[in-house]
């Protein structure tokens, strides 16, 4: 069992009336872990967060797809008549009616050699040639084995990079999709003790009138009988006055706060929330050393800096693969054979090669090739600056996101006990209000600094929660159970 902290809540906000609530739909009654779950389920962030992983799970999914060999069936049936403009082997020419149809199937298999960037496939082939019209023929073309390879000799192998940024893009978004997760509870909890201050402000100013009310018939009657003047008389009057505004203006927070978390969990808008407030914090601190390793660790940050280093690197090798002497070549062999007859297509198998080599040399381009590699070489090194600055920023988010939590609960306990000597340092004023042993003065500066100190508490709660989830956000732990944080998602496939 965790030890924690007992702070009693200053008021009963377990099930607090709000008369005046406009809304006549359900009432549900939330916790903060509530929220963050709803938070979590269905707020429009978490749907985002979640639709954005499934994409990169799906890209990754293809990726790996295409480094996995394809077999294909294909036919592209033709049918063909019309006039031509034709040569004649004696060199003549003139127009020749053609009148056939062609029908063919192919069946290939392919496979992308990633460490080379070539690709190498193994297909057969069959096809009929019809001579239509008054003498009808038809020829047969077998080709049941064909070997080939394509291969560039010093160009841009897109392969060999994918396979170095893809498994990175992935592995950022899984650690994305945790981040937002737990940043949607940081901004769960925030939302939901603006509620709570909106619900206490609201509570606070029905008690103060309550208070100003009495006191103002109390000072009613001392001024009968003379033992006030006039003017702390109206001040008095003046005090109700502004306790009334104060439950107006607090009942129009209160409602915009219902709308700002319904809005949020995603909820109808004639759904009616009570907040129901804990009154203990977990009492534990994080190791600085620990977190940052975490956080190096499982940072989607981490990943998307390396990312921009290889992305740049790619970039660059693209460009000089561009800007120089670029080679390709093509093997292909295989056996083929026509015949008048299927059968005898394939029969006496002919042996066919072919080498096809392409060159290109660029001779006269201006310095557009050598300036686009420069271009890129700098982009280069304005990448390596940015991670190493972003290195240095993370580094000091997560340090000062540990250290402000860790002195977050010593906070959390100054503004609770601020708030319970406020209360009593009021509760003296009113007593010596009522005895005539004060001033009004006394008794207004009393009423603030106790309203205050309400909402500092509630403020405190609200920083320490938001932390507790950031610091999740960064390391992908749980450092109240000693445990990593794991969100699972479920695909429909």
């Amino acid at each position: 069992m965790k030890k924690c902290l007992k702070i009693p809540i200053f008021l009963v906000l377990l099930v607090v009336s709000t008369a005046g609530y406009a809304g006549g739909g359900d009432t549900i009654h939330l916790t903060m872990s509530d929220v963050i779950r709803l938070a979590q389920e269905s707020s429009p962030q978490a749907v985002q967060a979640r639709n954005t992983f499934e994409s990169a799970w799906l890209s990754y999914r293809s990726f790996k797809a295409e480094m996995l060999p394809t077999l294909s069936l294909s036919s592209s049936p033709s049918l063909n008549r019309s006039t031509n403009y034709v040569t004649l082997p004696d060199g003549s020419e003139h127009y020749a009616r053609t009148n056939s149809m062609r029908n063919n199937l192919s069946l290939d298999l392919t496979q992308n050699v990633w460490f080379t960037g070539g690709t190498i496939s193994l297909s057969g082939s069959l096809s009929r040639l019809d001579q239509l019209g008054s003498n009808p023929s038809h020829t047969y073309f077998a080709q049941p084995l064909q070997l080939s390879f394509s291969q560039s000799l010093n160009g841009y192998n897109s392969y060999r990079w994918s396979r170095k940024t893809e498994p990175i893009e992935y592995r950022m978004a899984r650690k994305q999709y945790a981040e937002t997760m737990e940043l949607v509870a940081s901004q769960a909890a925030s939302v939901f003790f603006g509620l709570v201050s909106a619900q206490t402000d609201l509570e606070i100013a029905r008690l103060n009138y309550a208070a100003v009310d009495t006191l103002y018939t109390y000072g009613l009657g001392r001024y009968n009988i003379g033992t006030i003047t006039e003017n702390e008389l109206l001040q008095l009057e003046l005090n109700r006055l502004n306790g009334e505004t104060s439950i107006i203006n607090s009942q129009m927070s209160y409602d915009d706060a219902q709308d700002q978390l319904r809005n949020f969990l995603n909820l109808s808008s004639d759904t009616r929330i009570e907040v129901i407030t804990d009154d203990s914090i977990p009492h534990f601190s994080v190791p600085l050393e620990q977190a940052m390793e975490l956080a190096r660790k499982n940072s989607p940050d981490i990943e998307s800096m390396e990312l921009s280093r290889l992305n740049s690197e790619s970039n660059l090798a693209y460009y000089k693969s561009q800007a120089g002497f670029k080679a390709s070549v093509y093997l292909s062999l295989g056996l083929a054979q026509t015949a008048d007859e299927l059968p005898e297509s394939f029969r006496n198998l002919n042996d066919e090669q072919s080498v096809r080599v392409t060159v290109s040399i660029p001779i006269l381009d201006w310095g557009r090739a050598k300036g686009r590699v420069r271009i890129a070489q700098n982009n280069l090194q304005l990448t390596q600056l940015r991670i190493e600055q972003n290195e240095v920023n993370f580094e000091k988010t997560v340090t000062r996101t540990v250290a402000q939590f860790n002195l977050q609960e010593r906070q959390v306990d100054i503004a609770r006990r601020a708030m319970q000597t406020a209360q009593h340092r009021y509760e003296v004023a009113r007593h010596l209000y009522m005895n005539g042993n004060s001033t009004i003065l006394d008794l207004n500066t009393a009423i603030t600094s106790k309203d205050s100190a309400y909402r500092g508490y509630v403020s405190a709660l609200s920083r320490y929660w938001q932390l507790y989830y950031t610091i999740r956000s960064l390391t992908a732990y749980d450092f109240m159970n000693n445990e990593l944080i794991e969100q699972q998602i479920e695909y429909g496939y």
